[in-house]
């Protein structure tokens, strides 16, 4: 199994059917969760999860975008129909998907609160948070309240904690795993599951908002293709902001695509 579905590259080869992307030309985008991923010199895409890479970002920075930020966006946009005034609590804020949904959700106007932790506090910051909770040092449910959507990309005890914190027809979003039967029960908010799925017209759209730098990807590190295993285990052990990235180097030392580590 090749792991990693997203990636940015520029395209070697098309299907004699395809009439949208062109030979040469520089895309990113989301892979398809059924077949093997991006960590490898070359990936088969389906030409309707590409988009134009946004102009303003390497291949590097765009191939920490499609699958955190269409994540959440979509958690934020077509789930919670976020609206400006919302309150909204964001688990996991400096992370892939936390810090996407920070900048996305200040941009529609909400009042963003994230968790992070003491070493990220500053960074979530620099994102525009309006509140920042240090997730070791105070619990959340005891500082925050009346919320509209919590984002959780923690689970375990955060996503029961999290109820509590949500007014009467608030929204409990999480990425982590499927609910139980009994998940919702008994609430005064719901609760939804969703796995993330390649769009390309909402792939344009972020293209535009980074154009305008309006929304930016982190990037912590780069690695070469053939320190993947690493660039996992670091992934893993220390929970780097945003993400780390796997580039495919060409012989003469250019970067020539790029896969989310």
């Amino acid at each position: 199994m090749i792991p990693s579905h997203e990636v940015s590259g520029v395209v070697a080869a098309v299907a004699p059917d395809v009439r949208d992307v062109e030979v040469g030309d520089a895309v990113y985008g989301l892979t398809d969760f059924f077949r093997d991923g991006g960590a490898a010199d070359y990936v088969a895409v389906r030409a309707a999860d590409l988009a134009p890479k946004p102009r303003s970002l390497d291949h590097a920075n765009a191939s920490a975008t499609p699958l955190s930020a269409l994540t959440a966006w979509q958690a934020l946009f077509d789930h919670a129909r976020l609206t400006p005034g919302h309150r909204v609590l964001i688990h996991g804020a400096a992370g892939g998907v936390g810090s996407f949904a920070v900048q996305l959700a200040r941009w529609r106007g909400a009042h963003v609160i994230g968790t992070a932790s003491a070493r990220n506090l500053d960074f979530v910051r620099k994102l525009c948070a309006d509140n920042v909770i240090d997730h070791g040092a105070t619990p959340f449910e005891t500082v925050v309240g009346d919320v509209d959507v919590v984002l959780d990309t923690v689970g375990g005890t955060v996503t029961e904690r999290s109820w509590s914190v949500l007014r009467r027809n608030g929204l409990l979003i999480t990425i982590v795993r499927p609910p139980s039967p009994e998940w919702t029960a008994g609430r005064a908010a719901t609760g939804v599951f969703f796995i993330v799925e390649p769009r390309r017209a909402q792939l344009n759209e972020l293209s535009r908002l980074i154009d305008a730098g309006t929304i930016r990807p982190i990037v912590e590190a780069v690695l070469p293709l053939n320190r993947a295993r690493e660039a996992y285990e670091r992934g893993i052990r220390d929970h780097p902001r945003g993400k780390l990235v796997l580039a495919v180097v060409g012989e003469d030392g250019d970067v020539s695509g790029a896969r989310h580590g």
